[in-house]
């Protein structure tokens, strides 16, 4: 069971001082089965006046911080030890029933699966239903094959390109472009099974080697990546950005329906125009079990995945 090292800075620096609103900080990794956090800390330079917990509504542990300062940058120091137990392709157990598309959620599940199904952008020519369609067999559809043959054609079939620029690619950009970053490949996932009725909610978390010869791709920040839901097993990683089955290599910090509600960083600062000079995010991530460090270059935004 890996053991893994996370240390993640963001600073923000600006021509003169200013004053910082509140700051929204999403960044502990999440508590369950498959990761246990050992230790966790979070810094703030300069000390806010008060630093606070809360559990969002998806269970997302969020520390908001509120200043009474001003300073001429922000830095935001995270750190934390995950032990990790990857979930592969084979340890995937589905229900019977589900084993099969098309097939329906229990009357149990679907009540609170709902939200996760609903479609979030327009797709007029449901060009997007086509492109999901495409991945179903002429008789019975195995379900899990379903959903890889999806994560392989993304991983196979598109360019990664890292975008420094917040926000999200439309899923018909991605598609008819080919091309975009692990959150874009995430998004035209998750409209594409929920296409096909299955409920899928975004992640955002940490890539790290799994130490195979498999070379992750989109780690160079925070990376993002979807979880489908599946009778059986509950919820299920897949990172189409590189070909993941399952969890191996991937840390999660939040889930959502969407990804603006899993930014890791969010807040103001008041001063004059033009204030602002830059943003760089540095993110080093060990296997303290085999004492290899995978750090990345600093970035000029969080989202460049």
């Amino acid at each position: 069971m890996p053991t893994v090292s996370i240390n993640h800075v963001t600073r923000y620096r600006y021509q003169r001082e200013v004053a910082f609103g509140e700051h929204r900080i999403l960044v502990r990794p999440r508590e369950s089965y498959d990761q246990r956090v050992l230790s966790a800390e979070l810094t703030i330079d300069p000390e806010p006046r008060e630093l606070r917990w809360l559990q969002d509504v998806f269970g997302n542990a969020v520390a908001i911080a509120r200043f009474d300062t001003r300073a001429d940058e922000l830095e935001i120091h995270a750190t934390a030890e995950v032990e990790h137990l990857p979930i592969r392709p084979d340890d995937i157990a589905i229900e019977e029933y589900a084993r099969q598309y098309p097939f329906t959620y229990s009357a149990e599940d679907m009540p609170d699966l709902l939200r996760s199904i609903e479609r979030r952008y327009p797709d007029t020519d449901r060009e997007i239903d086509r492109w999901a369609r495409s991945f179903l067999s002429d008789k019975a559809t195995d379900t899990l094959g379903l959903l890889r043959r999806m994560t392989d054609a993304i991983y196979t079939d598109f360019e990664y390109e890292p975008r420094f620029e917040k926000g999200v690619q439309s899923p018909l950009a991605t598609l008819n472009l080919r091309k975009g970053t692990c959150r874009d490949y995430a998004v035209l996932m998750m409209e594409a099974v929920r296409a096909l009725g299955f409920a899928a909610r975004f992640v955002s978390g940490y890539l790290y080697s799994a130490g195979d010869d498999h070379a992750p791709v989109g780690g160079h920040s925070t990376h993002a990546w979807l979880r489908v839901f599946i009778p059986g097993s509950g919820w299920i990683e897949f990172d189409p950005t590189n070909g993941i089955v399952g969890n191996r290599g991937l840390i999660r910090v939040a889930v959502a329906r969407e990804p603006s509600q899993a930014l890791p960083l969010s807040g103001t600062w008041v001063g004059q125009r033009g204030s602002h000079i830059d943003m760089d995010v540095d993110v080093r991530i060990t296997r303290v079990d085999l004492e290899t460090s995978h750090p990345a270059a600093p970035r000029k935004d969080n989202q460049s995945c």
